[in-house]
């Protein structure tokens, strides 16, 4: 069972100390490239410029802690890496309890989860704790430290290319910048790795360019860097982000919810399950917000089990392996791939022969008369009806309400006997 495997490389990468750039990044991708040794590792030095931004300093942390004024330590970095404020500066002070509230990052209405809070591109410090920990905090004064440094590095990322028979593109993006949160994180960069794994082993029709990289910053830059090359050859796209749940399947649309990566989803999520959930594109809150943005527009969809912010876990330390499971990133495994099936499956197609074609002559038709037509014969018939050039074969299965694997396999018959021939696709 492939879930088997992919949790087992989810909680590998489960305990690395991710952010935005550091040897968490670095670490994560190296374990990613064992897996996908022809996976090109690239970086860009801080300070960079990308559209509106700016690549920010590296960020490297190596103890951090929380001690009472006995010396007991009651918050550790290295127990879990939330507890530490991502991009936290360095500090070594004693404060009073009050001073140290300042500091203190809870969240009251779930009391026993670490919250996941980052200051990326502001200086400050600060510490993050159950709520059911720091209401329970004595007065007397404690001793913050956090052992780390900004400076000015490297932010890094990966990228895949896996040649098809055609030059245009289905782009595969993932983030790899949060620490410790299984479904949040780990789900979306273990699926697509084993996607990676699947896809070079199918024969292709599409390229496919599988992109790993720290959200926003990471996906700014990429597109800074390729955005003529995408624009021009991109016919679909999907960012793969809390795939490894068991609740439910969803995805967030396009900005104008009509491209071809609009049109799979919608095919394939209702064959996964009858209570998906289609998100606007105003519900945005990952990579879709860049690939799909106004003027970069590319055909980008977001695909999860359960949407990031809509699982009551999200960014806290109880986002774990009691949410994801193997079954579930599985299915999280499955769901991409049946889009890309889909995809490959997809293609315009238009009939050679006016009127009803004679059928029992090329063996695909009862030749006695009054015999009983099969229901295979009556898709053949369906399939070649709608192929008029006009419509691609997820249009014209939808018209006969059947799956695209279906409308495929029926237009592959009569293309076999000269009943149809292909349109050749343009972007």
């Amino acid at each position: 069972m492939i879930g088997n495997e992919i949790l087992a490389f989810a909680k590998e990468l489960y305990p690395i100390n991710r952010s935005l750039t550091g040897s968490g990044v670095r670490k994560t991708l190296d374990c990613i490239k064992q897996r996908l040794p022809e996976l090109a590792l690239l970086e860009v030095p801080s300070g960079s410029s990308a559209f509106d931004w700016t690549i920010p300093d590296e960020w490297d942390i190596s103890e951090a802690f929380i001690e009472d004024s006995a010396g007991q330590r009651i918050i550790d970095f290295a127990n879990h890496n939330l507890h530490v404020v991502g991009y936290s500066g360095p500090v070594d002070v004693t404060l009073s309890l009050e001073e140290l509230e300042a500091h203190l990052h809870s969240t009251p209405d779930k009391p026993d989860a670490i919250p996941f809070v980052t200051s990326y591109y502001a200086d400050r410090w600060g510490f993050c704790m159950t709520h059911r920990q720091r209401v329970g905090l004595a007065q007397g004064n404690y001793r913050a430290v956090i052992r780390s440094r900004k400076f000015m590095g490297v932010m890094n990322f990966a990228e895949l290319v896996i040649p098809g028979t055609s030059d245009s593109e289905v782009l595969l993006s993932t983030y790899v910048c949060h620490p410790s949160m299984a479904n949040n994180e780990t789900s979306g960069p273990a699926v697509l790795t084993f996607l990676g794994r699947w896809l070079l082993e199918q024969p292709r029709r599409y390229t496919y360019r599988i992109v790993f990289a720290p959200e926003t910053i990471g996906a700014i830059h990429y597109i800074s860097q390729n955005q003529k090359h995408l624009k021009q050859k991109v016919v679909a796209g999907f960012n793969i982000s809390c795939v490894g749940d068991d609740r439910n399947y969803s995805f967030v649309a396009s900005r104008k919810g009509a491209t071809l990566a609009d049109r799979i989803a919608e095919h394939v999520l209702p064959q996964l399950s009858f209570s998906y959930v289609k998100h606007s594109f105003l519900e945005r809150q990952s990579d879709e917000r860049q690939y799909g943005s106004v003027l970069i527009d590319l055909p980008f969809v977001a695909l999860s089990r359960t949407k990031y912010g809509c699982y009551d876990e999200y960014h806290t330390s109880l986002d774990d392996f009691s949410v994801v499971t193997a079954t579930g990133l599985e299915g999280g495994f499955n769901m991409v791939a049946q889009r890309i099936t889909a995809l490959e499956a997809n293609r315009t197609l238009v009939a050679t022969t006016p009127c009803e074609p004679q059928l029992g002559k090329r063996g695909l038709y009862p030749t006695l008369e009054g015999g009983k037509v099969s229901t295979s014969v009556e898709v053949l018939l369906n399939v070649l009806e709608y192929c008029d050039g006009s419509e691609d074969l997820l249009a014209v299965a939808a018209r006969c309400n059947l799956s695209i694997t279906e409308a495929a396999q029926a237009a592959n018959v009569l293309e076999s006997h000269g009943l149809l021939r292909e349109i050749p696709a343009s972007l």
